[in-house]
C-alpha cells in the first residue's frame, strides 16, 4: 500500500492529484503544515529537511514531488499519464513537465515569502516585484503554447498535475490573468476533473 505523507497548501496536492488519477489505492497521513509536524522527529526520519510530500512504498521512501511523479508512473502507472518515449507528444510531455519546477515555482516561491511566510518587517518589496514579472514572463510560453490544445501534451498527462498545478496557484496571485486567455480556459477543464476535485477535499490551491 502505497502512504503518501500530505499537508495542505503545498505542493502534495499534485502527487494526490495524480494518485486520484490513476485510481491507486493509498493511505493519506495529513499533517499540518507547521514545524510541530513537519519538523518531528518522525518526520525528519522521512525527510531530512522536514518537507512535503514523502511516499513510502513498502520500503522505498521517496521525496521531491517531480521524481515522486516519475516513481508512481514507473511502477504503479496503471496504463496512462506518460507518454512512451517514441510517441509524438513525449518531448513536450517532457518540457512541460521540467518546465514546473524549473522555471515557474522558483518565483512563485518567493512570492510566498515575502507574502505570506515572512513576518512584514522582513518582507522585501523589492524581492517581490522581480519574483512576480519573473513568474509573468515564465507563463507566457505556456499561454501561447495552448492554442487549440486542451492538455499541455495533447492529452492529460501526469505533466498537467506538475505544471497545471503550478498555473493555478499563479492565477490566484494574480499572475495568470485575463491577459491568459488559454490558460484560464485551461484551469477550468482542470478544475472539472473529478480526481483534482477530490484532491482538493484535502487542501485548498
Amino acid at each position: 500500500m502505497l502512504t503518501l505523507h500530505f499537508a495542505p497548501n503545498s505542493r502534495a496536492v499534485r502527487t494526490l492529484w495524480l494518485l486520484e488519477e490513476l485510481g491507486l489505492e493509498y493511505e493519506l497521513n495529513r499533517m499540518d503544515f507547521h514545524p510541530k509536524d513537519l519538523k518531528s522527529d518522525a518526520h525528519r526520519a522521512r525527510h531530512p529537511l522536514g518537507r512535503i510530500p514523502v511516499l513510502e512504498d513498502g520500503d522505498v521512501t521517496i521525496w521531491e514531488s517531480g521524481a515522486i511523479a516519475e516513481y508512481i508512473l514507473e511502477r504503479h502507472k496503471n496504463g496512462g499519464l506518460k507518454p512512451s518515449p517514441d510517441a509524438s507528444n513525449y518531448p513536450k510531455y517532457l518540457q512541460w513537465f521540467h518546465y514546473c519546477e524549473g522555471m515557474v515555482m522558483p518565483p512563485i516561491n518567493t512570492i510566498v515569502v515575502h507574502t505570506i511566510l515572512l513576518p512584514p518587517e522582513r518582507r522585501d518589496e523589492t524581492a517581490l516585484g522581480q519574483a512576480q514579472r519573473l513568474l509573468g514572463r515564465a507563463v507566457q510560453p505556456v499561454e501561447e503554447d495552448m492554442v487549440g490544445k486542451e492538455y499541455l501534451a495533447g492529452d492529460f498527462t501526469a505533466a498537467d498535475t506538475m505544471l497545471g498545478h503550478s498555473i493555478m496557484m499563479a492565477n490566484r496571485m494574480g499572475i495568470v490573468n485575463d491577459a491568459h486567455p488559454n490558460l484560464l480556459g485551461y484551469i477550468e477543464r482542470l478544475k472539472a476533473r473529478p480526481a483534482l476535485q477530490k484532491a482538493f477535499e484535502f487542501d485548498t490551491v
